[in-house]
């Protein structure tokens, strides 16, 4: 049997599935669990950006000093290595840093927004000069459409600052356990009907 809109038969839109899927089709569940404890977790955060942004900040102290130890005992393990003052240096960085994070978190929330809002405007920038290079192609309108969003997102960050750095950071990472969450929730129900048929 041949569908019609595509003019592939069911076997080749079933083997295509399957070489999409890969062995995520096996486990469908997994996915669809994942999925649901994202959207769950998206759905605290934007309840409560405040808190998300805190929980944030922490987990990222954590992570620079889990990395910086790391990096440390890397660096003094690889002897005759001629870098690795050089990554002593990173490695202390690190861990200051988290250390930072941990025992001043406003400061270190208001550095995280004004570093997201410099990505907004460098995104919408380059957006902007890839769309005036992407010309001929005829989608000039949405890339430039996509830059002004990203320019727009910027000012409105430097606009509320620095009170947006309270809340921004937790909605932006809420943000994207929603998408996140979707995508996989989405993945796996597509891999557990093609797990039935």
């Amino acid at each position: 049997m041949t569908n019609s809109t595509t003019g592939l038969s069911m076997e080749q839109i079933a083997a295509m599935r399957a070489q999409v899927l890969g062995a995520v089709a096996k486990a469908p569940g997994m996915l669809i669990a994942l999925g649901i404890l994202f959207i769950a977790l998206g759905m605290i955060g934007v309840a409560g950006q405040v808190m998300f942004s805190f929980v944030t900040n922490n987990i990222l102290g954590a992570f620079l000093i889990i990395g910086g130890v790391l990096q440390g005992i890397h660096a003094f393990q690889s002897s005759g290595w001629k870098s690795v003052g050089i990554q002593i240096v990173f490695a202390i960085l690190y861990i200051v840093a988290g250390f930072y994070t941990w025992l001043f978190p406003i400061p270190a929330l208001e550095v995280i927004t004004l570093w997201l809002a410099a990505i907004f405007f460098i995104t919408g920038f380059l957006r902007l000069i890839a769309a005036f290079h992407h010309r001929p192609f005829g989608q000039l309108f949405w890339l430039v459409l996509s830059a002004i969003i990203s320019i727009l997102m910027g000012a409105l960050i430097m606009n509320s600052y620095p009170a947006s750095s309270f809340w921004l950071p937790g909605l932006l990472i809420a943000i994207e356990l929603l998408l996140q969450g979707w995508t996989l929730l989405f993945i796996g129900i597509a891999a557990k009907s093609h797990a039935a048929s």
